[in-house]
């Protein structure tokens, strides 16, 4: 079996190191964890779908035309609330806002033949996961790699939200609110790493969690709508701790300047 060094020498020999030597077998195979994690975090999402008010079609749509696990569930929240389009644009920019960045890095690792089209579904695909998997190559990512590496992800969110959907349709209310802690269990397991190893992470996360208490249970702030909460509390939270806690300056490694 060939290494990435390997690969990454033989690409260059034929082409001047501009076409991906990683093609669709490969991708799909590195995407296989990544597609069994996604069925079990999407049966919380279907299961909590139906619990909101969803048809189960309803929220398999949901999960075919999008793979944002933070996002489908704030925008389920929205859409059973009655929000407002410019909350769902809001709440959406917020959450989402890091695969556009994501996207802009990525574009540093593709090959020749990203071309625009391909760019546009490839962009499809982009989620925390993902993007990790491609931009950790050596060698430039292609389209036919990019498109493997999306497959049993997206089989994966796409069935778990299937399946929990129509779990949520024959399981009794109590078994259906104990599945659907789920993906609220995969959020806290993602932000538990960070906050042990940085204050100003956990700090923010408080603060979060705090404001949103406070527009919860206050009286006087019972006007702001579930959408515009989320937004509120994320954006307010982010820029307090950026002001009072910012990140350290980074060093170039050459020079010694700060940036």
């Amino acid at each position: 079996m060939q290494t990435d060094s390997s690969r990454k020498r033989g690409a260059e020999s034929r082409t001047g190191g501009s076409v991906s030597p990683y093609r669709y077998p490969d991708g799909f195979w590195e995407g296989v964890p990544v597609g069994l994690g996604y069925f079990l975090v999407s049966f919380g999402f279907g299961i909590t779908a139906v619990g909101q008010g969803l048809r189960f079609l309803e929220a398999l749509l949901i999960s075919m035309t999008n793979m944002t696990s933070a996002g489908q569930v704030a925008g389920v929240t929205v859409m059973m609330t009655a929000g407002t389009i410019l909350e769902m644009i809001l709440t959406q920019l917020v959450i989402n806002a890091r695969y556009s960045l994501m996207g802009i890095s990525l574009t540093q690792k593709l090959d020749s033949h990203c071309s625009t089209p391909r760019r546009l579904l490839m962009s499809f695909g982009i989620t925390d996961e993902i993007y990790a998997l491609a931009v950790s190559k050596p060698c430039p990512v292609g389209p036919s790699y990019f498109y493997g590496l999306m497959t049993a992800p997206y089989l994966g969110w796409t069935l778990g939200t299937l399946f929990g959907a129509l779990a949520g349709q024959v399981f009794p209310e109590n078994v259906r609110m104990a599945f659907g802690i789920m993906i609220f269990a995969m959020f806290i397991a993602i932000i538990l790493p960070p906050m042990r190893r940085d204050r100003g992470i956990l700090l923010t996360v408080f603060l979060a969690a705090a404001l949103s208490c406070l527009v919860a249970f206050l009286p006087a702030l019972r006007f702001i709508s579930e959408g515009f909460s989320i937004i509120l509390c994320a954006v307010v939270a982010a820029a307090a701790m950026a002001f009072f806690k910012p990140l350290p300056a980074l060093k170039d490694e050459e020079g010694g300047r700060e940036e």
